[in-house]
């Protein structure tokens, strides 16, 4: 089974990220679960919403505390909660930021953890240029697909005809196929590096 946590604010799309993620992961013929967890139902307070995805039925319930990934969209949460409590030895990070992991002064996470599994995308400005709205959910995805190789981009882009339509549908399919370009090329460097 591979658990992902993804934490933002309320209004970024949190909750509909991991759905969509479930439903990308349904379009493969796997299992999967989406739920969220609120603190506070309000615009801009701290969410984190939980996917898991599995080749057979899933009977956990609870939420994720040793997740196997970890998507941040909203990187002042970096200052205000442990977004990266419990993860996994060989997890992944995928951080919404135009900022480089060291940048962003997270070095010492990456030390003994392969660094092919961190990235940072800038979603928000990825959002604003194919849909016209700061909402970094549908390329973070994409992205994340590009990173771990869980999903595909054609079920993320499957997910997004579900969830989406008209304009709206082809706005994310552009971005959501911009953000996993560039994660791909991301990593190309980083391995020649």
């Amino acid at each position: 089974m591979f658990q992902i946590r993804v934490h933002g604010r309320g209004g970024q799309g949190v909750v509909t990220a991991a759905e969509m993620l479930s439903v990308a992961a349904f379009e493969e013929g796997r299992h999967a679960q989406a739920f969220p967890s609120f603190g506070s139902e309000r615009t801009g307070a701290p969410v984190v919403a939980f996917c898991r995805i599995a080749d057979r039925e899933i009977r956990l319930r609870e939420p994720i505390m040793e997740p196997d990934a970890v998507i941040i969209q909203d990187p002042t949460l970096l200052h205000q909660i442990d977004v990266f409590a419990g993860l996994k030895p060989d997890g992944y990070v995928l951080l919404n930021s135009r900022h480089s992991i060291e940048e962003l002064g997270l070095s010492e996470l990456v030390k003994g953890r392969n660094p092919a599994h961190f990235c940072t995308l800038p979603a928000t400005e990825l959002g604003l240029r194919h849909i016209g709205r700061p909402i970094p959910n549908v390329p973070l995805l994409a992205g994340f697909a590009a990173l771990s190789g869980t999903i595909k981009l054609e079920s993320v882009i499957k997910a997004i005809n579900e969830k989406f339509a008209g304009k709206v549908a082809l706005g994310n399919i552009s971005a959501a196929t911009e953000a996993y370009h560039l994660v791909q090329e991301m990593m190309k460097e980083a391995a020649r590096a």
